[in-house]
């Protein structure tokens, strides 16, 4: 027996020393390709590189790089034709830009598909939508154009809102203002005018058209015309299209009546596996909405019959307006027609990602993004945007062949179908969410570039306010060059009316462009940033928006001739995002944060406070959550001052707990009634999707409490939501404490 086992252990020695020793010579050559590797092209080894400062010099070669003569050129080539979301000329222009982010030399740059329900107008001949004024007989008085005067374009979609119902109603017409909220209760409630079963006429403006159709439906309006009214789109003594930018008589608005991503597949990526919901079971517009000109509804808005509307629904059309229904004197026999036709598809669209890879921290990412689809031409909305992206990508890879690559991965994201629901984006988020929560620094945004050329105009997390306040310091102001953009955005936009010391104002994020997937629902720090029009001249925005005539022209000839404006923006882009890429601890300030959540506090108590405590409601846990945090960022910042640099791991825990505060606000469960929505400090407005709301869920709860139906009902709403706003505000609190338990 001895003998037999030392023979064994003799004969199975042999394959473990060989096996050892293919093992040593493994981990040699490991070991050298691992350290090669682990040392930067410059020499630095991994100790200095870990905790190496960001090299200013870095962003202010790249503001030198930024041109506007690349920028127009861009533009120009963008513009050339049509490139509505899911068509043809729409999937060129995603192509190009993955060719140009691959010839500026970007570690990669790619096509991601998704197959997604979009509407059109429908292309056969006999099915036109439009609009009609109709005598008793039947005779046509006046009908909406099926394109803009003076666009000639095949490739140019006709006038039309997306995913509204098709079908034809006929009927008497009632005037309602903006079709907000409190404009169907004053009609309703106050003027006892009866909008059951009418057609109703309003205007464009205040808030998203989305939100305007809902109102309709909800009060039982038949359908819902749309008309861009010359008091929000032309200024006086301005001239109009094609001798000025303000919008002729033949202009229309387009746009969609729907956000929040593929309406199939909600929460889920449209991929090729994705369970699609029934068209009919999508949460679609049930009446028909159609956009028309001005010069179109002035003729259907004149004559019109019942009360004189209030002086401030009073427009800039040369008519008295009056509310309906139908219409006075010899022309009381008349109705308007509204017919619908669109065909809705599941087509494919495409976002494109390209990526510059980080040298130390590659697995934090710092997000640039614009969309890439446009109703026709969008020369501002988006193509001002995505041709400054271009130079800021052809900025960084020229840096970037010379030598310099970020700390973390600079992701660029061009999203398709924006403009029919954000639905690019939203896609991809809700794709990659678990990896974008854990991974992602910020979301920087920039919709339209130059819709204006009046002042910078920033929507953002508070997270970033200081950041992107310090990256404006750095910047020169296109028309004044002497001054920074600091500087004149202070002074024409400030936090504080009447104080020379006031801080340029930020406002809150709402929704309507592709910020709202990264902050609303993953909880991802964001900012939207532009350069826009002077508020004094009286409009709601950009004149042509959303018209065939958002054409180069308008750009080259009005907004920035020299271009100047789009080369500050994306100077500033570019220089927040090699801030946020390059900084060894990040610059995110807390103290922001809790600035604004006492803020929001605030404006609680004194807009509600007493309504509360006469159902015996206090807010006394709540205003104790919102101190908590306040205290937390105060001790954290402390903190992050007497951090450790040169220890790579305690550098990383702060830059971690940074980047995660943002999601510290999220619910999984969502708002009510609008689970997508899963921020609880700040989201879109129940009733205007484009304005930035505090403290949402209670928000909604108590919004007109007192004329709710079932008004016990709606008061355990406010306190679910109470208990929930204090539990999130003391969880965010709780992240930044440094020992929990």
């Amino acid at each position: 027996m001895a003998e037999n086992t030392s023979g064994y252990r003799g004969v199975r020695r042999r394959p473990f020393l060989l096996l050892g020793a293919g093992c040593a010579v493994l981990g040699l050559v490991l070991g050298i390709i691992i350290g090669y590797f682990a040392i930067p092209q410059s020499g630095t080894p991994w100790s200095a590189a870990l905790t190496r400062e960001g090299d200013p010099s870095i962003a202010a070669r790249l503001q030198r790089e930024v041109t506007p003569s690349s920028i127009r050129d861009n533009l120009r080539e963008l513009t050339v034709r049509p490139h509505i979301a899911g068509k043809e000329m729409d999937l060129g222009v995603a192509r190009l830009l993955r060719d140009r982010w691959l010839e500026y030399g970007l570690d990669s740059a790619r096509l991601v598909p998704y197959d997604v329900l979009l509407a059109y107008p429908s292309r056969e001949p006999n099915r036109p939508s439009r609009v009609s004024l109709l005598e008793s007989d039947g005779t046509v008085v006046v009908e909406s154009q099926q394109q803009e005067a003076g666009v000639d374009d095949p490739e140019a979609e006709p006038p039309f809102n997306a995913y509204s119902a098709s079908g034809e109603v006929q009927g008497e017409l009632v005037y309602v203002n903006f079709a907000r909220a409190e404009d169907f209760q004053t009609l309703v409630r106050d003027l006892r005018v009866d909008v059951t079963g009418k057609i109703c006429i309003a205007r464009y403006g205040e808030i998203f058209r989305g939100d305007k159709v809902k109102q309709a439906s909800q009060y039982g309006c038949a359908g819902l015309i749309l008309y861009s009214d010359p008091e929000q789109c032309v200024a006086d003594g301005m001239a109009v299209w094609p001798d000025g930018w303000m919008m002729p008589s033949t202009g229309v608005q387009r746009g969609t009546v729907k956000l929040t991503g593929d309406v199939l597949t909600p929460f889920y990526p449209a991929n090729e596996y994705a369970y699609r919901l029934r068209v009919e079971d999508a949460g679609l517009p049930t009446i028909p909405v159609h956009p028309i000109s001005y010069g179109v509804a002035v003729e259907i808005l004149r004559n019109m019959a019942g009360p004189e509307a209030p002086v401030d629904w009073q427009g800039g059309l040369d008519i008295t307006y009056h509310l309906g229904p139908g219409y006075t004197g010899q022309t009381s026999g008349r109705t308007v027609r509204l017919v619908v036709n669109q065909d809705r598809e599941v087509r494919t669209t495409y976002n494109v990602i390209g990526t510059i890879r980080g040298a130390v921290e590659p697995d934090r990412y710092v997000i640039v993004g614009n969309h890439h689809d446009a109703w026709v031409y969008g020369s501002v909305d988006p193509s001002s945007g995505t041709a400054v992206m271009l130079e800021l990508a052809r900025a960084m890879g020229k840096l970037k062949r010379e030598g310099w690559r970020p700390r973390r991965t600079v992701v660029f994201g061009s999203w398709g179908a924006e403009e029919e629901g954000l639905i690019g984006s939203v896609e991809f988020v809700e794709d990659y969410i678990k990896s974008l929560q854990e991974r992602t620094v910020a979301y920087l945004n920039c919709d339209a570039a130059a819709s204006g050329n009046f002042s910078l105009s920033v929507a953002a997390s508070p997270l970033l306010h200081n950041m992107i306040r310090d990256a404006t310091k750095k910047v020169p102001d296109p028309h004044e060059p002497s001054k920074t953009l600091y500087d004149t955005w202070r002074t024409k936009r400030p936090e504080e009316e009447g104080n020379p010391d006031s801080r340029p104002k930020i406002n809150k994020l709402g929704s309507g462009s592709d910020y709202a997937p990264f902050f609303q629902h993953a909880g991802i720090a964001a900012s939207s940033m532009s350069s826009d029009i002077d508020p004094a001249i009286g409009l709601g925005g950009y004149p042509l928006y959303h018209s065939a005539y958002e054409t180069f022209d308008l750009q080259d000839r009005f907004i920035d001739p020299d271009w100047t404006v789009h080369q500050a923006v994306g100077r500033l882009w570019g220089q927040m995002a090699v801030t946020l890429a390059d900084a060894l601890v990040l610059p995110l300030d807390v103290r922001d944060y809790a600035a604004a959540v006492q803020q929001m506090m605030d404006e609680l108590r004194q807009e509600h406070g007493s309504r509360l405590s006469a159902q015996n409601i206090g807010l006394e846990h709540l205003e104790s959550a919102v101190s908590n945090f306040t205290r937390a960022t105060t001790t954290f910042h402390q903190t992050l001052e007497s951090v450790d640099k040169s220890n790579p791991v305690a550098v990383r825990a702060v830059n971690d707990r940074l980047m995660k505060l943002e999601g510290a606000f999220i619910d999984p469960l969502g708002l009510p009634d609008r689970p997508w929505f899963r921020h609880v400090a700040f989201a879109p407005s129940n009733v205007n999707t484009y304005a930035g709301q505090s403290f949402p869920g209670l928000a909604d709860a108590l919004f007109d409490i007192d004329n709710a139906a079932d008004q016990a009902a709606r008061w355990e709403v406010v306190r679910k939501q109470l208990a929930v706003t204090t539990f999130t505000v003391q969880s965010a609190a709780n992240t930044l404490v440094n020992n929990l338990f």
